[in-house]
C-alpha cells in the first residue's frame, strides 16, 4: 500500500478523536454547562450536520484545485476550529466550533476516499478505504479513551486543546508524505452533480448509510450515560470500555475491508447489518448487567463500522458506472449520508432519553438498522436484474 494512505489515515485519526470523544464526554458537557444530556447530545448532531453541509458543498467548489493543497486547507480549519471549542466560553459558542470543525471532516473523507481507490488496482479499493478509514477505529481504540480520561480529569477543554495538537501532527505528516501531483478528475459541472443528486440507485445507497449509521448512534450517543447509570460503571470505568470498544471496532472495519473485497460490497453489508441489528436488540436486555453489557459492547464493536469500506466503495462503483464524471460528488454525498445519519440517530436518541429509557435507544436503534438490511437487499436485487440483461460479453 502506498505510504501516503498512511498520512491519509494520520488525519483520519485527529479528525476521528474530535468527532467521536463526545461520546464519552455527554455527562461532564452537560454537567459543567448545566445543560441536559439530550441538549449535550446535540452537539453529536450538530457536528454531524456541518459534516453532511461540507462533504457535497465544499467538495464541489474545492474540486477545481490541488488535492494536496486542499488536503493542508482542511487541517487547518479543523485545527482552528478545536482551538475554538477549547476557548469556547459556553454551549452556544462550542456548538459553533463544532459546526465548524464538522464542515472541514466532510471534505477530507470525501476526497480522501477518492484518493485512497486512486492509489491501488481495482481489487483493492475496499481495503484501501478501509486503511485510510482505520485512523478514525484506532481513534476510537486510543484517542476516545484518551480524551474522555482527560475531560474528566482535567476538563472538556483541555481535551480539545489536546486535539488541536493532534491535528497539527497530522497537517506536518500530510505536508510530508502525500504527494503533490495527486490524480484528479475535470471538476463536475453543476448538472453533472445534481444528476448525483436525482440519480435513483445513489439516493438508494444514501438511504442505506443513513439508516445503519442511524441505527447505530441512536445507542451510540448516550453510550456513557447508559454505562453510568444503567450498567452502573463509574465515570473512570467508561473511558477504559470506550478502549475495549475502540479496538473491537478497529477489528471489525479492517475485517469489513476484507469482506467487501471477497464477497463484494452488498455480501457483506447483508452479514454486517443483519449482525449490528441482533446486537443492539441484545444490548437493550444485557445493558443493566456489567458483564453482558461488556460483552455485548464488544460484540457491537466488531459490527459497528465494519460497515463503512462496503459503503463507500459501492458508491464509488455506482457513481463510476452511472455518473463517472462526478465520482467525488458522489463519495462526497455518502459521507454527508454518513453524519445524516449520525445527527437524525443522536436526535432519536435524545427524543428516546426524553420520552422513555436509557435502554430503549438500542431496540430503537435496532429497528433502524433492519430497515437498512432491506435497503440493501433491494439494492442487491437491481444490481442482478441489471446483469442479467447485460450482454454477457460485457
Amino acid at each position: 500500500m502506498p505510504i501516503a494512505l498512511f498520512a491519509l489515515t494520520l488525519s483520519a485519526f485527529a479528525i476521528g478523536t474530535t468527532e467521536f470523544v463526545i461520546v464519552g464526554l455527554v455527562p461532564t458537557i452537560a454537567s459543567d454547562l448545566a445543560v441536559s444530556l439530550p441538549s449535550a447530545g446535540l452537539l453529536v448532531s450538530l457536528y454531524a450536520l456541518g459534516v453532511a453541509i461540507g462533504a457535497p458543498v465544499l467538495t464541489a467548489l474545492s474540486s477545481r484545485f490541488n488535492r494536496k493543497w486542499v488536503l493542508l486547507a482542511l487541517m487547518s480549519l479543523f485545527i482552528a476550529g478545536n482551538l475554538l471549542a477549547w476557548q469556547a466560553p459556553g454551549y452556544g459558542s462550542l456548538i459553533a466550533a463544532r459546526v465548524l470543525t464538522g464542515l472541514a471532516h466532510g471534505v477530507f473523507f470525501s476526497i480522501g476516499s477518492t484518493i485512497a481507490t486512486s492509489l491501488v488496482s481495482k481489487d483493492k479499493e475496499a481495503s484501501a478505504i478501509a486503511i485510510m478509514f482505520t485512523g478514525l477505529t484506532v481513534a476510537l481504540v486510543t484517542g476516545v479513551p484518551l480524551g474522555t480520561w482527560i475531560g474528566q480529569h482535567f476538563g472538556w477543554r483541555a481535551t480539545f486543546l489536546v486535539v488541536s495538537l493532534l491535528g497539527v501532527i497530522a497537517l506536518l505528516g500530510s505536508a510530508l508524505l502525500v504527494p503533490r501531483n495527486l490524480k484528479r478528475p475535470a471538476p463536475a459541472s453543476l448538472s453533472q452533480q445534481l444528476k448525483v443528486l436525482t440519480h435513483p440507485r445513489l439516493l438508494l445507497v444514501y438511504a442505506i448509510t443513513i439508516l445503519g449509521y442511524g441505527g447505530t448512534f441512536t445507542a451510540f450517543t448516550f453510550l456513557a450515560p447508559i454505562l453510568e447509570q444503567v450498567s452502573g460503571f463509574s465515570s473512570n470505568s467508561v473511558s477504559l470500555i470506550m478502549l475495549v470498544y475502540g479496538a473491537s471496532v478497529a477489528i471489525g472495519n479492517l475485517y469489513g475491508g476484507k469482506l467487501a473485497d471477497r464477497q463484494g460490497p452488498i455480501g457483506a453489508l447483508y452479514l454486517i447489518f443483519a449482525g449490528l441489528a441482533l446486537i443492539l436488540l441484545t444490548f437493550a436486555f444485557t445493558a443493566p448487567h456489567p458483564l453482558t453489557a461488556i460483552l455485548t459492547i464488544v460484540v457491537w464493536g466488531a459490527f459497528a463500522f465494519g460497515n463503512v469500506p462496503g459503503l463507500q466503495v459501492y458508491v464509488v462503483q455506482l457513481a463510476e458506472r452511472y455518473v463517472p464524471e462526478a465520482v467525488d460528488v458522489a463519495s462526497g454525498l455518502n459521507i454527508a449520508a454518513f453524519n445524516i445519519g449520525i445527527a437524525l440517530g443522536s436526535l432519536v436518541g435524545g427524543w428516546t432519553v426524553d420520552t422513555m429509557e436509557l435502554t430503549d435507544t438500542a431496540w430503537i436503534g435496532a429497528i433502524i438498522v433492519l430497515f437498512a438490511l432491506l435497503a440493501t437487499r433491494l439494492s442487491g436485487v437491481l444490481d442482478q436484474r441489471r446483469m442479467t440483461r447485460l450482454p454477457s460479453t460485457q
